[in-house]
């Protein structure tokens, strides 16, 4: 959800009038000399502008990697019935609503990499025209085509258009929470209240960070409810209302999210400093890429307009330090929400991911689009515009021809060299799930260090402890053992994971040891070009 204010008239409603909003500010009038030459310059903004929409959405369907871990561990999750999805998500950390959608998506679709990541393309093109809406409640129809434009072009909403996980229908849910937020504060009709009260509840159901966004919004609404302007407050109490109701719809999760917090964690990366929050915008820009980089100084400075900034002339822009009051609720939502996840990981020594903040970035994406109406001028507006769609579809083409994971080349010399009922070692257990994937079932013997477990799922509990005591010379024995009558042993690993140290690499210096066995490194890692890379290397029987 969001927190919207749209007037600086004392009682205006928090997301702006329900009545058609002002002219934008330097528009051109609609007759006299030029008139034609205006009408035809409008015309081809409106085509260059369903191009880049057409673009954002055709990119949304076209990544041609394979699924990497936090794809597949999804999806295999998701595979199962659902009388087993609690039992699945205790081990893993994650709530349970992108599951059950997946869950009967599969059922009906199929599972193939194309099929999964259909669904969160459908929630991100989703996404687009409500952004349309909250844009134009916002600040008219300059900032609702903006905020359209920079979704759709956006790298950041093509990559988790394009990834079987949870974070396209996060920032689905925060864009319906946002229209309802606005709805309720102009007209807090019933229907508008269940409507806040299900994306509150729905958001907590989808992704944890959501707490904070939720709870900024809270405090928000508690500062309506008693200091905002007087016409304001009877339906900021009803719309606090809504979202404690909404928030309460969670309760029965309660158990489940408690033992996870408890066991599950985030063991795999460190707990992140307040710098974060400067990563956070440049993720959603595109992170550092040479396009990235120059949208994410885009980004920084239009928020900047969009929060001080208003319009005195053609080439003239005042700054108003007190901040503009329909800008600073987005504000508290995006700084606010983004300081209290960190202060929160630090307590609960919980990490920060970029994908995380994917809670904020309609808030993000809201305020750029107010930063661009500060410009009067609209040749500047344009330009200023332009750069951002260029920047974020170059970003965004490059995301979907990149690969994700390595899995296709290990399973591709396997297919060439390996043997049926030769052993399939993955160390760490986090690799076990993408390359599993894409092996033919049944036909090896497949193990993951530390736990001795199969390869579709990672149990997350205790995470650090597991690997803390997984023993690479006794995990050696195991899988000799295992390769017995001439098997070959395949190590699929990578090293760097946060936990295991160098685990992984003693475990191939075992092996390299035994001169039972003959070391040929099939797959090299490229960290360079591969999201998730991996080495794989095969020990032959050596005849005696």
């Amino acid at each position: 959800m969001d927190l919207v204010e749209a007037s600086s008239a004392p009682d205006a409603a928090v997301d702006g009038p329900a009545t058609e909003p002002p002219p934008d500010p330097g528009a051109a009038p609609a007759a006299g000399p030029g008139a034609v030459g205006r009408l035809l310059s409008a015309r081809v903004l409106l085509a260059a502008a369903v191009v880049v929409v057409a673009a954002g959405v055709v990119l949304r369907f076209r990544t041609t990697s394979s699924l990497w871990l936090d794809e597949a561990l999804t999806v295999n999750i998701a595979g199962q019935p659902l009388s087993h999805l609690q039992g699945l998500l205790r081990r893993d950390g994650a709530p349970p609503l992108f599951y059950v959608l997946l869950h009967v998506w599969m059922g009906l679709f199929g599972s193939s990499d194309v099929a999964v990541r259909v669904l969160p393309g459908l929630f991100s093109t989703a996404t687009i025209p409500l952004v349309w809406g909250a844009g134009r409640r916002l600040g008219g129809r300059t900032v609702a085509a903006s905020a359209v434009l920079l979704v759709a072009s956006s790298p950041f909403a093509v990559r988790y258009g394009t990834e079987a996980r949870m974070y396209s229908l996060v920032a689905l849910l925060v864009v319906a929470g946002v229209l309802s937020m606005g709805r309720v504060l102009d007209r807090p009709r019933p229907g508008n209240l269940v409507a806040l009260g299900a994306c509150t509840g729905l958001l907590l159901y989808t992704h944890y960070w959501s707490f904070y966004l939720v709870g900024m919004t809270g405090l928000w609404l508690v500062w309506q409810s008693r200091w905002g302007p007087a016409g304001r407050r009877p339906a900021a109490r009803l719309a606090l209302v809504a979202v404690v109701v909404g928030s309460l719809t969670f309760l029965p999760w309660i158990p489940t999210f408690l033992y996870q917090s408890a066991h599950t964690g985030t063991p795999w990366a460190v707990p992140a400093n307040f710098a974060a929050m400067v990563d956070a915008i440049s993720s959603f820009a595109g992170g550092a890429t040479n396009q990235g980089r120059v949208l994410a100084l885009v980004y920084f400075a239009l928020a900047g307009l969009g929060l001080f900034g208003v319009a005195r002339g053609a080439f003239h822009i005042d700054l108003d330090l007190r901040t503009l009051p329909r800008s600073r609720g987005l504000a508290i939502a995006l700084v606010g929400t983004l300081a209290a996840a960190i202060v929160g990981g630090y307590v609960s020594r919980s990490t920060f991911q970029p994908r995380y903040s994917m809670v904020v970035f309609v808030p993000l994406v809201l305020l750029v689009a107010l930063g661009i109406s500060a410009f009067a001028d609209r040749r500047i507006r344009v330009g200023v515009l332009a750069v951002a769609v260029v920047c974020g579809l170059a970003g965004g083409i490059a995301d979907i021809t990149g690969q994700r994971t390595q899995a296709p080349l290990v399973a591709a010399a396997l297919a060439q060299l390996g043997r049926p009922g030769d052993v399939v070692a993955y160390c760490p257990d986090q690799l076990g799930p993408d390359v599993s994937r894409v092996l033919p079932g049944g036909r090896y013997q497949q193990i993951t260090f530390p736990r001795g477990t199969g390869p579709a799922f990672v149990d997350w509990v205790d995470y650090a402890q597991a690997s803390a005591e997984g023993n690479p010379a006794g995990f050696a024995r195991r899988l000799e053992g295992l390769a017995a009558g001439g098997h070959q042993i395949w190590l699929v690993w990578a090293p760097g994971y946060q936990t295991f140290g160098t685990k992984c690499e003693s475990l191939e210096r075992v092996l390299l040891a035994d001169g039972g066995f003959g070391a040929h490194e099939q797959v090299v890692p490229n960290p360079k070009i591969y999201f998730e890379p991996e080495e794989l290397v095969r020990f032959a029987p050596v005849s005696p």
